[in-house]
């Protein structure tokens, strides 16, 4: 039996006091597939990658289920055979929004690799979905993203990993990160933790709708995808909870923006291969166009910041990690505060127009965010050839995620429509 030392960035996914399930799903016309092919296209394209065959060593663990706690921080990767398709891919009971309300709030459970894939029925329109949910400690959501993936007809093989040096960074922009990470905004208006509660919504945007928002500002290049989530995303708070003077606090709102580190020729490379960075939302713009302007310049810093992270600070917290593995998890629960981060925005693209599973066109990708803290919502768009899909997970009050993904799609609509 194979053991492995889970990387800092596992750790923290494991130790942050959250969930920490996520999730994305592929949706088909035509009709529902068999179980059973599924099954044997799942074995035929995973079997042969490692890490879906990694499972949490808990044998130094106490409790039952869900309350299983640790004894010690030298948690590690086993890999005691592959996995059974039989037990990892499953038919959902439901639709699509009742799997993804059923699975956010809770960990999948012990004994297996961490992860599922379930065959979704459609809805009165027919058409189906394969939807993938697994522990953020075992894979992020690109590698979600090219599990999926190679699940389609004609799929490319996955490119193997390969290693690449690291950047050279200046001591100054490192001081700056550093600062930047320990800057304390503050949680979104919430009542007691006690009356707060999970909520997932789902809303489709027309392709047209996007292209028609990218556009802004005008005498700039466009806005891309990332940019204009994050300002649809404080437009939508603002929208929800007024302006910032009626917040009780006067400190900034941080969103963190995932950044993925892997290499072009590594793309493929499954597990967590991204960090995030901190962005304050502009709250204070009442202009939609301003807001996204403001986007524009602090996400322009986001790929030397990310460069940092790279360079520098994750290989500190890898040393740190292995030494010292208890201060990890101390971290991890700091870092998930909703102070630090109120929210998560999350820009993905599905390149493929031709993706079909067994005949079956693709119609849309539609993501699931992990459900953080009391006092936070994260935001995933999913870019596809015919359509965007916004997921927004809340830990507030009930219904709170629909309600701030109608006012985010508000926001979309409303810079289409500007001329």
């Amino acid at each position: 039996m194979d053991r492995m030392r889970l990387s800092f960035h596992d750790a923290t996914l494991l130790h942050n006091g959250c969930p920490g399930v996520i999730g994305a799903a592929a949706v088909f016309t035509g009709e529902e597939p068999d179980l059973r092919e599924v099954r044997a296209r799942v074995a035929e394209r995973w079997t042969a990658l490692r890490r879906m065959s990694h499972q949490l060593d808990t044998s130094l663990a106490t409790g039952t289920g869900e309350r299983r706690t640790p004894r010690r921080h030298h948690l590690h990767w086993v890999v005691r055979g592959p996995f059974e398709p039989e037990a990892h891919v499953l038919a959902a009971p439901g639709k699509l929004d009742d799997l993804w309300a059923d699975v956010v709030g809770r960990p999948l459970p012990d004994g297996a690799p961490p992860w599922r894939l379930y065959v979704v029925p459609g809805g009165p329109d027919g058409g189906f979905a394969l939807a993938l949910v697994a522990q953020h400690a075992l894979l992020d959501g690109r590698s979600l993203e090219t599990l999926l993936r190679l699940l389609m007809d004609d799929a490319a093989p996955a490119r193997t990993a390969s290693s690449t040096a690291r950047p050279r960074v200046r001591l100054g922009a490192v001081t700056r990160e550093l600062k930047a990470l320990a800057t304390r905004g503050q949680a979104l208006p919430t009542p007691s933790p006690r009356r707060t509660s999970a909520s997932v919504a789902v809303r489709t945007l027309p392709a047209p709708t996007i292209r028609a928002a990218r556009r802004h500002p005008v005498d700039t290049r466009g806005a891309t995808l990332n940019e204009l989530l994050v300002g649809a995303v404080a437009g939508g708070l603002r929208a929800h909870f007024g302006p910032p003077r009626h917040w009780p606090r006067t400190r900034p709102v941080f969103t963190a923006v995932p950044s993925d580190l892997r290499a072009r020729d590594d793309q493929d490379a499954l597990g967590n291969g991204s960090t995030a960075v901190q962005v304050a939302l502009p709250l204070d713009h009442d202009d939609p166009v301003a807001r996204l302007r403001v986007c524009q310049t602090s996400l322009r810093a986001v790929p030397a910041r990310s460069g940092v992270h790279a360079a520098a600070l994750l290989p500190m917290a890898e040393t740190v990690h292995r030494v010292a593995p208890w201060l990890t998890a101390r971290m991890a629960g700091s870092a998930s505060e909703p102070t630090f981060v109120a929210t998560v925005t999350t820009a993905m693209k599905w390149r493929d127009a031709s993706s079909a599973f067994h005949g079956n066109g693709l119609q849309h990708v539609v993501g699931l965010p992990p459900l953080h803290r009391p006092g936070s919502a994260s935001f995933h768009l999913m870019q596809s050839h015919t359509a965007c899909t916004l997921t927004v997970v809340c830990h507030l009050l009930p219904d709170s995620a629909q309600q701030l993904a109608d006012a985010v799609v508000d926001e979309f609509e409303a810079l289409a429509r500007m001329p």
